[in-house]
């Protein structure tokens, strides 16, 4: 290969570039594909292509470098994924923090394999997806985009997104991608992109460890390089952090590709680098293989760094030497080619409408139900709120619909509106009552007229959901619906937007009962809601059967079982609330507020009630290599079926350093029967209860310790003592990431 072919691998190029009215411009493919190509960047997504195009699109592009360049090497398809493939006519599915919700990986699995479906129908063989930054700052924007403030969660969840994306082997399905490596969810005043300023044991055992658990259990085939910098250094020139790390520590042997543009960000942001040559080769030193979204810093530039002596050409070849290798295991080299006609039918099955139901019914989480108002059996409603009747107000920012808010591209969705007008026997009042942000209370007379002639008001309110709203100027944030949730949305603020909380507080002035349906992925502070509303569901980002699944909670088809993967603070002033806090920091309260949350971690009611008998352990001593049972009996004492998720937490009682209070070690959800009863055994290594020494070692603390069974992290209902034998650093080989779980039925 000559230099020139080698950077050819290492770079990409996007729809914009080589697409002009839907067909492919023949210029831009000859001056962009005449060396070869390592990835095409959303032909489908960005080019706004049917299924059928996209394929055609990719076949096109595909045939071109296999027969009109010298070595006939095909190029990697990539798209993005995270709530269902950001493309036209794509099944949307619940944004993650809604199926973080869920507590079920086994859920998230089935959804992303059906992901998986539509994307290999287009050609597609490598996702942008999932994301496993912890939320620690809930004023970012992208915390809809994460599994939720826990490390345990992250991971497990993250695992399950993979395993079903990427099948059961190499050769199999779409590779996926872990972003943004690492500590994207922490970063200073929860701005998007700014500095991210952590100790070294936080860094690892709160934002590295899902890496480190997904690559090492779920062989996750590539990651993505965060934009920040951490202490100073950005993340996109960091060898200590992309190679030291994620490829010596965590044996990691894929592909690393950019974060869009951040290469260039090491010149316009950092200020690391002065030319695009110079960016170029720090980024690819540090480990950075393939630069995304077209190749800017990378192709002729590192040609010209190899050529001056700036890049050694060995280095060159180890990032293409993993390029090619992604390509012959996702079998690009074999066969590119995909069957156009196919194309149209992998999309919207009625397999998937149902998968996306079951998920955004999962989700859903009840936070408060005063009196037993839901589930509903009311003969008329009034529907108010500026989320009950617009598709893209489902939709996560990643979703085709949020992620181009001001084109009118109609989502195959359907509104609660909608699903709540297609009951029989039920009658529906509408008002909206005011827009999403906008100042206007005009409307408040209407919807509270229409509130005092029904039974009860549903009011769907929230944020929008959309990407980089964060530099508009003052005339676009005067309209009616600016995003303040999703990429670049970040806040200041976590009420609701506009004068969403004021329609609320005039609703509640009526005799008639208010149920508020939260439909948002910020995470919001709610505190006089939880105090003067009856009832609340938190709905989150359902996706495409939101307003089905929404109704079928209210209405008692479905309890809900949902748990928050966040803990929902009393004001922005509070942050950070997340559960594990050190007792120093969880401990301490304000002048005027204490330091619990609203709603803690972990945290959902259902319609029917669980009791827990005591927790039961194999032993009351354990080796620091090795593994004991926790076992906790569920009974569902209510009369109705519903889903408890038992979660397992362990508290270290005497630590050498300053540990966090509790930490999640395992969880199930359990559906049960009215009076039915299952015993639930947790598989616990003592390797999990391991932490970073004063040396930075990982290692087993001799001591107390106590394993916790909880509803939430602040519901603990059955614990029992254990203790470490001997304090003993953690072999590689001998970690334990996931704890095992089994479910028996108790006749």
């Amino acid at each position: 290969m000559t230099l020139e072919e080698k950077a050819a691998q290492l770079g990409s190029v996007n729809a914009d570039r080589l697409l002009e009215n839907d067909e492919l411009d023949d210029e831009a493919v000859e001056e962009w594909l005449e060396h070869g190509i390592g990835h095409f960047t959303r032909l489908g997504g960005e080019g706004g292509l049917s299924p059928a195009d996209a394929a055609r699109i990719a076949n096109e592009l595909q045939t071109y470098l296999r027969e009109e360049t010298r070595l006939g090497i095909p190029a990697i398809p990539h798209e993005e994924c995270l709530s269902g493939y950001m493309g036209p006519n794509a099944t949307t599915f619940p944004q993650m923090i809604g199926m973080a919700s869920s507590w079920n990986p086994d859920l998230l699995r089935t959804v992303t394999e059906t992901i998986r479906g539509e994307l290999e129908g287009i050609g597609t063989t490598h996702a942008l997806s999932p994301v496993l930054d912890v939320a620690r700052d809930l004023r970012w924007g992208r915390v809809e985009e994460t599994f939720g403030e826990d490390p345990y969660l992250v991971s497990e969840m993250a695992a399950a997104y993979v395993n079903g994306l990427q099948g059961e082997g190499r050769a199999d399905g779409i590779s996926a991608t872990l972003k943004h490596f690492v500590g994207h969810g922490a970063t200073d005043g929860g701005k998007n992109r700014s500095s991210l300023n952590v100790g070294p044991r936080e860094l690892r055992e709160v934002h590295l460890f899902p890496y480190e658990a997904v690559i090492s259990e779920a062989n996750a085939e590539s990651v993505m390089n965060a934009y920040h910098d951490i202490d100073g250094v950005p993340c996109a020139s960091s060898e200590w952090l992309l190679t030291d790390v994620l490829r010596g520590e965590f044996g990691f042997d894929g592909t690393v590709v950019s974060d869009y543009y951040s290469v260039r960000h090491l010149v316009t942001e950092h200020g690391t680098a002065n030319t695009k040559r110079e960016a170029g080769v720090q980024s690819l030193e540090a480990g950075i293989d393939v630069e995304l979204p077209y190749t800017e810093y990378y192709g002729e530039h590192l040609v010209e760094a190899v050529e001056e002596g700036e890049l050694a050409e060995e280095t060159l070849d180890e990032s293409v030497r993993r390029v090619l290798r992604e390509k012959f295991r996702k079998g690009v080299f074999d066969d590119p080619i995909v069957d156009e006609d196919a194309a149209t039918d992998a999309f919207h099955t009625e397999e998937a409408r149902t998968v996306t139901r079951r998920a955004a019914r999962e989700s859903m989480t009840l936070l408060k139900n005063e009196g037993d108002l839901l589930p509903l059996d009311v003969d008329s409603v009034a529907v108010v709120g500026p989320k009950a009747d617009d598709t893209k107000e489902l939709m996560g920012d990643y979703a085709y619909a949020a992620h181009y808010p001001e084109e009118e591209y109609e989502a195959d969705a359907i509104t609660p509106l909608e699903a709540l007008g297609a009951r029989e026997d039920l009658e529906v009042l509408h008002e909206p009552g005011c827009t999403i942000s906008g100042p206007s209370t005009d409307g408040f007379d209407a919807a509270a007229s229409a509130a005092e002639d029904a039974d009860v008001t549903l009011a769907f309110v929230g944020a929008r959901s959309a990407v980089d709203f964060s530099d508009v100027d003052e005339e676009q944030r005067k309209k009616p619906s600016v995003p303040t949730s999703g990429e670049g949305c970040d806040v200041t603020d976590l009420g609701l937007p506009g004068v969403q909380e004021e329609l609320v507080s005039r609703l509640l002035e009526t005799e008639t009962p208010v149920v508020v349906v939260l439909v948002s992925g910020k995470p919001h502070a709610i505190e006089w809601m939880a105090e003067d509303v009856p009832a609340i569901l938190y709905a989150w980002l359902p996706g495409d059967e939101g307003g089905p699944a929404i109704a079928d909670v209210l209405f008692g088809e479905y309890a809900p079982g949902g748990k928050l993967p966040v803990s929902l603070p009393k004001s922005v002033g509070q942050l950070p609330v997340y559960y594990n806090r050190k007792a120093n920091t969880a401990n301490k309260d304000y002048v005027y507020t204490d330091g619990e949350p609203v709603y803690p971690f972990g945290y959902g009611l259902s319609y029917t009630e669980f009791e827990y008998d005591a927790v039961s352990l194999s032993a009351n001593a354990v080796a620091p290599l090795e593994t004991i049972t926790a076992s906790i009996t569920v009974t569902n004492v209510g009369d109705r079926a519903g889903d408890e998720v038992v979660q397992l937490y362990t508290r270290a009682a005497n630590p050498s350093q300053a540990r966090p209070i509790q930490e999640l070690q395992g969880f199930e959800r359990v559906p049960l029967e009215s009076g039915e009863s299952k015993r639930v055994t947790f598989e616990l290594s003592a390797t999990q209860l391991a932490y970073h020494d004063l040396d930075m070692n990982l290692a087993v603390e001799e001591g107390p310790y106590e394993v916790r069974i909880g509803r939430s992290a602040a519901d603990i209902v059955a614990s029992e003592e254990l203790e470490v034998t001997a304090t003993k650093t953690v072999p590689k080989t001998g970690r334990a990431y996931f704890t095992e779980t089994t479910v028996e039925d108790i006749e």
